[in-house]
C-alpha cells in the first residue's frame, strides 16, 4: 500500500472530504493499493463545517502529522490541497518539494501568475515531479475535439475568483494557445469574459453562480459544436492522479497550467477595471 499524505490550510472541507474514498475506490479499480494516511493542516478548526483536524483524522482513521515535514519523511506521495487558499500553496510546496516525492497541488494552483512561476521554479529546482489542475480539464466535453478557432465555457459556483479557474482551464486545454487580451463585461453577478489568443482564436466565459458547465465551439470549417460538462470529471481526475503518482509523469503539457494562471489572474483584473481591453 503506498500512503498518502495530505496538506491543507483546514482539512475538513469538500475535497479533503471526498478524495479518500475516491483515490481507494479509482485505485482498487486498477488493482493499485493507495490510502489516506497521513494529515496536516495549518489551521486546527474548519471553518466549512466546524470540525477540527483531530476529528477529522479520526473519522478517517488518518495519522495526525505535526508538521509538514513529518508528513512529507512518512509518505510516499503528497497532495497539496487549500482549494480555496491558493495564496497558502507556496508556503506548502517549500517545504513539501524538498523532498521530491510526486506531488499533486489541488486547484487553484497559485493565486498569480508569479507566483506559479515561482513554483515552478521549485519543482525543477528539486527535481519534484508534479502537476495541478482544475477536475474540468478531465470533462469528456473536451475530448475528440477537432482544432478549434473559437470556444464559449459557461459555469458558476459561489464566487468568480475562486471558480473562474474551471472556465480558463477548458479554455487552455482546448485551444492549447496563450491568451493574450481580455475584457470583462458585469451584468447583475454574472461576468462575460471576453478572451484574445494567440493564432486569432477566441474565447468567451460566461460566468453565473447558478450555471452549469458547458462548452459551445466552432471549428476551422465552421462547424458548431455543443456539449454539456458537468459528467464525471473528478473521477477522471483522480484516476490520472493515480497514474502520476505510478509513473511521475504528467498527461499533458505542464506550460498549459502557466497559461490557465495567467488566464485567470487577467479576468479577475478585468472585473476591476469593466469593459476595458486588458492586455497580457
Amino acid at each position: 500500500m503506498k500512503k498518502i499524505g495530505f496538506i491543507d490550510y483546514y482539512i475538513s472541507e469538500w475535497h479533503a472530504n471526498n478524495y479518500p474514498a475516491w483515490i481507494e475506490k479509482e485505485a482498487k479499480a486498477n488493482g493499485l493499493s493507495y490510502k489516506v494516511t497521513y494529515a496536516w493542516a495549518e489551521k486546527d478548526i474548519s471553518p466549512f463545517d466546524g470540525r477540527s483536524t483531530d476529528k477529522w483524522c479520526e473519522d478517517f482513521g488518518v495519522t495526525r502529522c505535526q508538521s509538514i515535514d513529518e508528513l512529507c519523511e512518512k509518505s510516499d506521495v503528497i497532495v497539496i490541497l487549500a482549494p480555496s487558499d491558493p495564496d497558502k500553496h507556496l508556503a506548502y510546496v517549500k517545504e513539501a518539494f524538498k523532498f521530491g516525492k510526486p506531488t499533486y497541488v489541488d486547484k487553484t494552483f497559485a493565486p498569480d501568475l508569479a507566483t506559479a512561476k515561482e513554483i515552478f521554479a521549485l519543482g525543477e529546482k528539486y527535481g519534484t515531479p508534479f502537476f495541478s489542475s482544475s477536475a474540468l480539464r478531465y470533462t469528456s466535453a473536451l475530448c475528440d475535439l477537432p482544432k478549434l478557432k473559437m470556444i464559449t465555457t459557461t459555469g458558476g459556483g459561489s464566487n468568480f475568483p475562486e471558480y473562474s479557474v474551471h472556465q480558463a482551464e477548458m479554455v487552455i486545454a482546448s485551444l492549447k494557445q496563450s491568451p493574450t487580451a481580455v475584457k470583462v463585461e458585469k451584468q447583475g453577478k454574472q461576468y462575460c469574459v471576453s478572451v484574445k489568443l494567440t493564432e486569432g482564436c477566441e474565447a468567451t466565459m460566461l460566468y453565473s453562480p447558478p450555471l452549469g458547465f458547458t462548452i459551445t465551439a466552432e471549428d476551422c470549417d465552421e462547424n458548431v459544436i455543443h456539449r454539456q460538462a458537468n459528467d464525471g470529471f473528478f473521477d477522471s481526475l483522480i484516476r490520472d492522479m493515480i497514474r502520476f503518482f505510478e509513473t511521475k509523469a504528467v498527461s499533458f503539457d505542464v506550460n498549459e497550467t502557466l497559461e490557465v494562471m495567467k488566464l485567470r489572474e487577467a479576468a479577475i483584473k478585468g472585473t476591476e477595471s469593466l469593459n476595458t481591453w486588458i492586455n497580457i
